[in-house]
């Protein structure tokens, strides 16, 4: 599939924890109506081989709506899926391994937190950078807070599509605007809520204004 920076304004990563009475399929089907741009599995605690048929059932849901999918850390698992790309964190495979297994036609993100990191990433072959978390999360325990400043920073010292991600709502998306990023990644502003394709149209909406701002 191919990938465009526009593929970054919404995306939606997954977390099983707010499941309540819906599956993930059902989920990500909800998440893709309100015009989630992307989708990104991301499992910690299942078994490859669950997590590897779960994300051929969403990259397939992805794949009618247009939509690229990716996979989280497990680059086994996204080349049994087929997926579209994966994305890797600081403390995962470095990026030119990753590009070395995936191939030049697969999408490849990079989480980064300093100008430095966000450099070296590019340089690996990353095609797209995930900076955060910009604000204060409970979905990542270990992430550190990053500045609008090194925000900014980063976008501009890079060529490549960066979007901002870590504790982003409704209420605190449009403080981003400026920065340069191209989107946003999300997990609870969207999968947390009651109503998940009215949450994610109102926040499309909102990062699309923040964006061109």
């Amino acid at each position: 599939m191919n990938f465009a920076e526009k593929d970054l304004l919404l995306y939606a990563v997954t977390d099983r924890r707010w499941l309540k009475n819906s599956t993930l399929l059902q989920q990500c089907e909800q998440a893709l109506k309100g015009g989630a741009t992307m989708i990104q599995l991301r499992e910690k605690d299942l078994d490859p081989e669950q997590f590897a048929a779960e994300a051929v059932q969403i990259k397939t849901l992805c794949h009618q709506y247009g939509v690229p999918f990716i996979v989280n850390d497990n680059v086994a698992v996204a080349l049994k899926a087929d997926a579209d790309g994966i994305h890797v964190g600081q403390s995962d495979m470095e990026a030119d391994d990753v590009r070395a297994l995936i191939g030049r036609d697969r999408i490849l993100g990079v989480s980064a937190e300093t100008v430095e990191q966000a450099v070296l990433a590019e340089q690996r072959g990353a095609d797209y950078l995930g900076v955060g978390a910009v604000f204060h999360t409970g979905s990542k325990a270990d992430a550190e807070d990053v500045s609008y400043e090194t925000l900014k920073a980063i976008c501009q010292a890079v060529k490549i599509p960066v979007i901002a991600i870590g504790g982003i709502t409704k209420d605190n998306v449009t403080q981003l605007s400026g920065s340069g990023i191209c989107g946003i990644a999300v997990i609870s502003a969207i999968f947390a809520e009651d109503n998940i394709c009215q949450a994610t149209e109102k926040l499309k909406a909102l990062t699309a204004k923040m964006v061109a701002a």
